[in-house]
């Protein structure tokens, strides 16, 4: 009696996947993830640091155009309660940069309508420059996974520390 061929191939396909399976569990690798990569000690480049966002006061910018100068990238909503209580933070960190002349804050909306964002930060006295993530391009080429998040960018364009979640003023001035 001739056996089917449709069962066989079902088990070859099978073996095969359940190989590759092993494989890849077997030689995962090294992480590329932001957070390992910090974690780690290393220092990655900042993701899209050539990829313009429109300011919330007219204009745009990049990452790129702050190089030679400490960036602390803040992921930020209206919206967002955690986000507020961060806010005297950052600024705080950010008159400490400008007064050194070391950077600035660069905050990044996430999901928020610009009027919304406008009245958050007259609201709050945020005098540091916002961008519009309005496609989240920027959010996701850092690994964002909510609001708020900080990164702390080098003077070489290097991601140096982040937060994910609420940052502490120990956080920037550590």
């Amino acid at each position: 009696m001739k056996r089917p061929a449709v069962p066989i191939a079902v088990i070859a396909v099978s073996a095969l996947l359940v190989g590759l399976l092993v494989y890849g569990v077997a030689g995962g690798g090294t992480s590329t993830t932001l957070d390992d990569a910090v974690k780690a000690g290393e220092r990655p480049a900042a993701p899209a640091a050539d990829v313009a966002r429109p300011l919330l006061d007219g204009g745009e910018a990049r990452l790129s155009d702050y190089r030679g100068k400490v960036v602390v990238l803040n992921f930020w909503a209206s919206w967002c309660e955690p986000c507020r209580a961060e806010a005297p933070v950052l600024q705080a960190a950010q008159e400490r940069l400008e007064r050194a002349g070391a950077g600035t804050v660069l905050g990044a909306t996430h999901t928020d309508a610009t009027a919304d964002s406008k009245d958050f930060e007259e609201e709050l006295g945020l005098e540091f420059p916002s961008v519009r993530d309005v496609d989240l391009e920027l959010f996701r080429a850092f690994g964002g996974t909510g609001v708020p998040e900080t990164h702390v960018i080098d003077r070489e364009g290097r991601v140096v520390a982040l937060s994910r979640g609420q940052v502490s003023e120990g956080f920037l001035t550590d």
